[in-house]
């Protein structure tokens, strides 16, 4: 997968923005993680959802890396709630077809 198979097409202005951002990280392994999770997700994110995944985007890549593969623990502020649900390997909303293919 090289990029996006989602249109922004429908999407208000501020999921068009994060659904850009999720795949134009900086390095290849953030855009694949958070991009398809965009994908699969930035339709029905929440409004608090999306504040949550604004902030998390604003982490370094490394530092997000190893929080989201478990490499370290995710700092105090994205530990719990809704930032679990674009970590890989947790159950959420974006295994909702039923397939093993997550995104985060």
């Amino acid at each position: 997968m090289t990029g996006s198979t989602r249109s922004s097409r429908g999407l208000d202005d501020r999921r068009k923005r994060l659904l850009f951002r999720c795949w134009h990280r900086g390095t290849r392994e953030m855009d694949l993680i958070l991009g398809r999770f965009a994908d699969a997700e930035i339709a029905t994110l929440t409004d608090t959802e999306l504040s949550d995944l604004e902030l998390l985007i604003e982490l370094p890549d490394p530092d997000l890396y190893a929080a989201l593969t478990g490499a370290i623990p995710p700092a105090a502020e994205h530990a719990g709630g809704s930032s679990s649900r674009y970590r890989p390997g947790e159950d959420g909303p974006h295994e909702r077809d039923g397939s093993d293919d997550r995104a985060l």
